[in-house]
């Protein structure tokens, strides 16, 4: 079995930061990869996943074995064929699996409405609208609702204006 480090491009590595998927397919990559070949996903100079080739066909179908979307490991890899000892040396820094524990997500938006019915047919016309570039998602450690955080776009986000003016 052979080892691979495999880049995303910019815009793909911003889709999944965003969204929960188990298999990323990236157009292109080491043509020489096989079938059940492991591979460090590379985004942004750094190591963010950890997955096995899939599939070939028409570019590479890559399983996720381990995500670290939001602690990456820094490298300067690019993309080809890499040796075992290198491999291996990111894989562990990537760690094992996290434990899991419920979390509250929540959208919430102001909305004047003649009844029920209209007031949600606009919430998901605004949702539609604005996305995850523009509107804010708010979550927090089931249980602890002082710790909610604002993230956009994935990332944690300030929604305090009192503290964006005291930037200024």
């Amino acid at each position: 079995m052979a080892r691979w480090s495999v880049v995303l491009p910019d815009e793909q590595w911003a889709t999944e930061r965003l969204f929960q998927h188990d298999v990323v397919t990236v157009a292109g990559g080491p043509a020489e990869a096989a079938v059940g070949d492991e591979v460090l996903v590379v985004a942004e100079q750094q190591v963010v996943a950890l997955a096995r080739v899939e599939k070939t066909d028409g570019g590479l179908a890559l399983w996720y074995l381990r995500r670290a979307f939001d602690e990456p490991v820094p490298a300067a890899l690019s993309e080809g064929p890499i040796d075992e000892a290198t491999f291996r040396r990111f894989a562990e820094r990537l760690g094992g699996p996290s434990d899991r524990k419920p979390w509250l997500v929540s959208v919430a938006m102001p909305i004047e409405a003649v009844n029920p019915a209209e007031a949600v047919r606009q919430f998901w016309s605004h949702v539609l609208e604005l996305g995850p570039a523009e509107l804010p998602t708010y979550v927090w450690p089931s249980g602890d609702e002082l710790a909610m955080q604002a993230f956009v776009l994935g990332a944690e986000a300030n929604q305090d204006p009192e503290e964006e003016d005291d930037e200024d």
